[in-house]
């Protein structure tokens, strides 16, 4: 442990994954191939969704959203897990703590409430498709948008001018790989009961009342897909709302798993915390473009033809060589 010590009262020291330090050179290389897969994926499918006008509908502005906050959470994160894997870059100064946590916490409620307004979207689609664009204007559209924006910056706004004002002693080590609010908190020689309660009803509020609205949305939606006489168009209808389940849980799961236990989960060994930790973090971003993207017949087929117009240029050009 004497080795994270340090003089500095405004610099804390991430420790990366306690009990794994031998190994951390390793486990970077599969967190920097999510992060090139999330950033290829995410800006791949800003780009298409941007340059094809026919895609430029209320399903296709949500995963622009999507992929925005996905490409904020991991470069907010992952770059420096990667500089303390590989070059034991443990620093981080007081402030860009604080700014790390800010932009994790209140990214993750706005993806939150993006996946409640895409599973507000297929309800729409699916159970009152001759009202959808008449529901799902542009104008509303940017309203739901805004609101996703407003509450995320509003909830977590207190949460770290509280944590700003706390008092650190004694050793400032995080045993994290970002500054998640818990563990940051864990560190301070104050009151922190209001950090507490706090950070615990804010992760309650958002995802007890996200989760609750998605779930009657997929069960409306499955009640109308259960509905339908063709048996292809039922599975195919599953098929899709499976995969979007399971990026829902895949995120929702693994965040309040980080949460709780900083609280109450002294009994889990931290190396696994950690990790699971890391999940709702990197792994979702990398799966969204693929589950919500390429799943999508759209933007497979734009794919597709921008690549056979690539491979049909490059063709004529190595023929004019010839």
């Amino acid at each position: 442990m004497s080795r994270y010590n340090h003089s500095n009262p405004f610099t804390f020291l991430l420790m990366g994954i306690p009990g794994l330090e031998a190994t951390h050179f390793w486990i970077a290389f599969p967190f920097c191939a999510i992060y090139v897969v999330a950033l290829l994926g995410n800006f791949i499918l800003l780009f298409v969704i941007k340059t094809e006008p026919s895609l430029h509908l209320p399903m296709y502005h949500f995963l622009c959203m999507l992929a925005g906050i996905d490409l904020v959470l991991t470069t907010s994160t992952v770059p420096k897990i990667l500089s303390i894997f590989w070059f034991h870059s443990h620093e981080i100064g007081f402030e860009c703590c604080v700014v790390q946590m800010f932009f994790i916490h209140s990214f993750s409620a706005m993806e939150s409430g993006v996946l409640l307004a895409m599973a507000f979207d297929r309800y729409v689609a699916i159970c009152k498709p001759l009202r959808y664009t008449a529901i799902l204007t542009n104008p509303i559209i940017a309203k739901i948008g805004l609101a996703i924006f407003v509450r995320g910056i509003g909830l977590i706004t207190p949460l770290t001018c509280m944590v700003s004002r706390l008092p650190y002693c004694g050793p400032r080590v995080i045993s994290h790989s970002y500054c998640e609010h818990m563990a940051v908190v864990k560190l301070a020689c104050g009151d922190t009961m209001l950090n507490y309660v706090y950070g615990i009803t804010t992760a309650t509020f958002v995802v007890a009342s996200d989760s609750i609205f998605i779930t009657i949305s997929y069960i409306l939606i499955l009640r109308a897909v259960l509905s339908l006489s063709s048996r292809d168009a039922r599975l195919k209808s599953f098929s899709t709302c499976g995969s979007h389940v399971c990026v829902i849980l895949l995120f929702y799961i693994p965040g309040l798993f980080s949460f709780y236990t900083q609280r109450w989960g002294q009994n889990i060994p931290t190396h696994i915390h950690i990790l699971l930790a890391h999940l709702y973090i990197v792994v979702p971003p990398m799966l969204n473009p693929i589950i919500y993207g390429m799943k999508t017949k759209q933007i497979r087929g734009r794919l597709l033809s921008h690549s056979i117009q690539r491979d049909s240029r490059l063709g004529f050009e190595d023929a004019k060589q010839q």
